[in-house]
């Protein structure tokens, strides 16, 4: 079973640049995190940083131990949910490495658009810019709260 824990950012944000190379020695500064918690143990989190309150839009960077079944319905509700309901964005933005096309696969199922961006991680290493707007999230098949879409009725 899992748990989550909202009090713990920096333990939290350690663990998570810890397992992505190109934050390793500057972290993630200011942040709010979320930790995913199995048999008593960090197995995941995400966290939340570069907000900028004016236009409404914070920056969302996860990572988790391999295999550690942490990707449930309720651990993608709670980690969308913070931003949108909790801190009321507009919107969510992700950079991804353009080779990591299972992470693609798994954003364009939940409904984020996607932005080229060469050399975003490097000189050799392009980048998407991953973002997802709260219309987008209200409409998303994982989203617990998604509005039902009225139904369209044809033309007699």
């Amino acid at each position: 079973m899992l748990r989550y824990v909202y009090e713990h950012h920096d333990v939290v944000a350690h663990f998570v640049a810890q397992m992505i190379p190109y934050c390793r020695m500057r972290g993630f500064g200011k942040c709010k995190a979320i930790g995913v918690v199995k048999n008593n143990s960090l197995i995941a989190g995400m966290i939340y940083h570069n907000w900028s309150p004016e236009t409404g839009v914070i920056e969302i960077t996860g990572a988790a131990l391999p295999r550690s079944g942490w990707l449930t319905r309720e651990t993608i509700a709670r980690c969308y949910g913070y931003p949108f309901l909790g801190a009321g964005v507009q919107m969510v933005i992700q950079r991804v490495p353009a080779d990591n096309e299972r992470l693609l696969r798994q954003l364009a199922a939940g409904n984020f658009s996607f932005i080229a961006v060469p050399r975003m991680f490097g000189r050799d290493r392009d980048g998407v810019l991953c973002c997802l707007t709260d219309d987008a999230w209200a409409e998303c098949k994982f989203n617990p709260q998604r509005r039902e879409l009225p139904a369209i009725e044809e033309a007699a």
